[in-house]
């Protein structure tokens, strides 16, 4: 499993697919607010005038040199809920993200987000 002490080292990292493509860089890790461990990236894809963030699992994520391997096709990753590059996800769109990758969903404690940006 990918330790929280290593997020810092993720930020602008390449997230690759399995077969290596190129998805995207790496922008934030989102943490699971019960446990504080990673549980989503966004992803920065699309062309240089016209960014945007992809939401990736990073479930059984693997770590190269200077990639991140997610166990996703990039064109699921391309298809998933994303936000503007200045934007946050809205809580009511949590739900959502976890949905599109087959993921069961629970909010977070006391019925909040589920999700942390560090």
């Amino acid at each position: 499993m990918i330790q929280a002490a290593d997020i810092r080292e993720w930020r602008d990292c390449d997230v690759v697919d399995p077969k290596g493509n190129k998805i995207g860089a790496l922008e934030a890790v989102y943490v699971a607010t019960d446990t504080d461990q990673p549980a989503m990236v966004t992803v920065r894809t699309g062309l240089p005038t016209r960014q945007r963030l992809v939401f990736a699992p990073v479930d059984d994520a693997i770590l190269g040199p200077d990639y991140v391997k997610i166990p996703y096709e990039k064109g699921v990753v391309k298809k998933a809920p994303w936000i503007g590059t200045d934007d946050v996800l809205p809580a009511e769109q949590e739900e959502a993200v976890f949905h599109h990758y087959g993921m069961s969903y629970q909010p977070g404690p006391n019925g909040g987000r589920q999700l942390a940006r560090r």
